[in-house]
């Protein structure tokens, strides 16, 4: 066989950097209200590339009197406009903001790479498709609501509040804003403060849509502002995707107020893999599954469980193919491995890792050139970890892989199953029936099998335990934002019949 890392010694990769140049960015950026930018009453911040600390734009901080106009934006937009609206209209609005994501797919990339640090092949190939795929499924919807089997004439809910982190922002969006619209609510969305732009620049396609003013408000600003946003009396909805921490601080401070909520917080997936498995797959399978997006997925399978007897082969297949990965500039289309977000989630990864070491685990980091400016971690595997270490335990959203060894399929369910979170997980084998014995003792709410890190807008997302609950996507996704007389109810007056199921795994 090859010897796959003595070859790519003698491969040399230009550079293919995309050009920024086709981004028309403002110095400055303003609060979306009511349909247009306005300046912020908080102290703006600077937004800088992960890759070079560059600043990229100035942007506005919304305080409680911002947060205050933006409710009272989408409270106006959802009782005069957006309520009498037929659910076919809003879902020419939908369809008309997926089509032109798709026209302006090459500029949203750029922004996403420039002010995320996620490669550039990530943005384009994978983020801003689904995207605009997200607005596609729920624009198929609107008009559907009767049929959606979620009991007879279900309604908006009102004003949706948002809240968004910074490793998917742009798709983070789709999966908030498009069921709330499907669904006749308005929305006022806050991005990370880390990655306002790509969420900005969307703001431009609402305008060029020409969506009703207040419908869709987004208002930038750090933690103060999304806790403001959160408990303000006049939402009727909360949606927050980020750490479990912010979620469990969430659901205390909204509990009694009779808002809804749906939580997708953290995750520390099990990627198991059996000896029967296809392992040159498997491989490809777990690069994707923890780094992808440099780590920076609550999914991602950071915790891989090997069956003792091929632990050796596939560890060392592993290693061969982390040393071809390239890593460098976000924007270089040969780029595999890009920067992290910020210097705080850097020197978090770098704690965790250390912590690794200390606790007797085997580092072993590929070898990378890292460049002198920027936010920047090595893809790292660690051997011989417990399932009591903390970095086994402790989600650390880096390129950072944990691999444990199991014996019997009984075995890698009980490791799986040991941790507190329960988002996802995967399962490598060539036999379908251990993949479903298996796939049913798990507690996560996503299963993959025989591939990791695969989202369609119709499957639900979601996870259980310190996870959140709720779930994104799909018709779960969409009852997330009605009022409803339940599952399995008539789903119209002319008796055709649905079927009934719950939140799935």
């Amino acid at each position: 066989m090859t010897d796959i890392t003595k070859t790519s010694r003698f491969l040399d990769y230009a550079p293919a950097p995309e050009s920024p140049s086709i981004l028309h960015l403002r110095k400055n950026y303003g609060l979306f209200i009511n349909g247009d930018f306005v300046k912020g009453h908080g102290k703006p911040f600077k937004t800088i590339s992960p890759a070079t600390e560059a600043t990229i734009a100035e942007i506005a901080n919304a305080n409680a009197r911002d947060v205050d106009a933006a409710v009272a934006a989408a409270r106006r937009a959802y009782d005069t406009t957006w309520s009498k609206l037929s659910g076919a209209d809003r879902g020419k609005y939908l369809f008309r903001i997926a089509r032109l994501v798709q026209e302006r797919a090459r500029e949203l990339a750029v922004a996403e790479s420039l002010d995320n640090g996620k490669p550039i092949k990530e943005a384009r190939d994978v983020d801003v498709p689904l995207v605009a795929a997200w607005f596609f499924y729920y624009a198929g919807w609107a008009d559907k609501l009767d049929y959606a089997g979620l009991g007879p004439n279900p309604r908006a809910l009102g004003v949706a509040a948002q809240v968004i982190p910074w490793n998917f922002p742009l798709l983070m969006l789709a999966w908030k804003i498009a069921p709330a619209l499907a669904a006749g609510n308005t929305v006022v969305l806050k991005p990370a403060e880390t990655t306002p732009l790509s969420a900005l620049i969307f703001a431009e396609i609402l305008q060029q849509a020409d969506l009703p003013a207040g419908v869709v408000n987004i208002i930038t600003g750090a933690g103060d502002t999304g806790e403001a946003l959160v408990n303000h009396p006049d939402v009727n909805k909360v949606a927050f995707t980020g750490s479990t921490a912010v979620g469990r601080a969430i659901a205390k401070s909204i509990a009694g107020t009779g808002k809804k909520v749906t939580l997708e917080l953290g995750g520390k997936a099990a990627n198991i893999v059996f000896d029967d498995a296809p392992i040159d797959q498997a491989v490809e399978g777990i690069v994707n599954g923890i780094f992808f997006n440099q780590g920076h997925v609550c999914c991602a399978g950071s915790r891989l469980l090997v069956q003792e007897n091929v632990h050796d082969e596939v560890v060392d297949r592993l290693k061969t193919r982390l040393a071809t990965l390239r890593l460098g500039d976000p924007l270089d289309k040969n780029t595999d491995i890009g920067a992290i977000n910020s210097r705080e989630q850097l020197d978090r990864i770098r704690e965790l890792s250390d912590i690794g070491e200390a606790e007797g685990a085997e580092r072993w980091t590929a070898e990378c050139v890292i460049p002198d400016k920027g936010f920047w971690f090595a893809p790292t595997i660690f051997t011989g970890v417990e399932t009591s270490s903390r970095i086994a335990r402790e989600e650390i959203f880096g390129p950072v892989l944990s691999v444990l060894t199991f014996r019997t399929p009984a075995e890698a369910i009980a490791k799986a199953n040991n941790t507190p979170y329960g988002l996802s997980a995967g399962i490598w084998s060539d036999k379908g029936s251990k993949i479903l014995a298996v796939a049913d003792q798990l507690r996560a709410g996503v299963i993959w099998a025989n591939t990791f890190n695969r989202f369609d807008p119709a499957s639900p997302f979601g996870g259980y335990k310190e996870s959140g609950y709720g779930r994104e996507g799909g018709r779960h996704g969409l009852a997330a934002y009605l009022e409803s007389a339940g599952w399995g109810a008539p789903s119209s007056p002319k008796g055709i019949s649905t079927v009934t199921k719950g939140a799935s795994k």
